[in-house]
């Protein structure tokens, strides 16, 4: 499986990724860190203790590493929560929606990792 395959895949935005990382074989490099990257894990913890700050940092910074990556439908689902816990801002949704908008962003995390586990499998 090519790069732009594996973002074919998970719904990345493979240009993004060119854009950023120039070249495939630094696109199938940092790829794969995703797996070991604990932002999400974070954003899950502090999900289940609701703890806005928590929240806030574990969003603010999956939003950034998946921007990098071209994985834009996570980086944006992770944006709607920084900026829902962002220090000093007014929220906007209520708590039901922040968890809904949690399961989404888990669903598309989930279908991004398993792609990249396959795409590990065959390099």
């Amino acid at each position: 499986m090519t790069p732009k395959e594996l973002y074919e895949q998970i719904g990345g935005d493979y240009d993004a990724a060119v854009r950023t990382l120039m070249n495939d074989m630094l696109i199938s490099r940092f790829i794969v860190k995703l797996l070991d990257d604990k932002s999400f894990e974070n954003l899950m913890n502090a999900a289940d203790a609701f703890d806005a700050n928590g929240m806030f940092e574990a969003a603010h910074a999956m939003k950034g590493v998946y921007a990098n990556l071209g994985l834009m439908n996570l980086s944006n689902a992770a944006s709607e929560i920084t900026e829902e816990f962002r220090p000093g801002a007014v929220r906007k949704l209520s708590d039901d929606e922040v968890r809904q908008k949690i399961a989404a962003l888990k669903t598309m995390y989930e279908t991004a990792v398993d792609g990249i586990r396959r795409f590990t499998q065959e390099q």
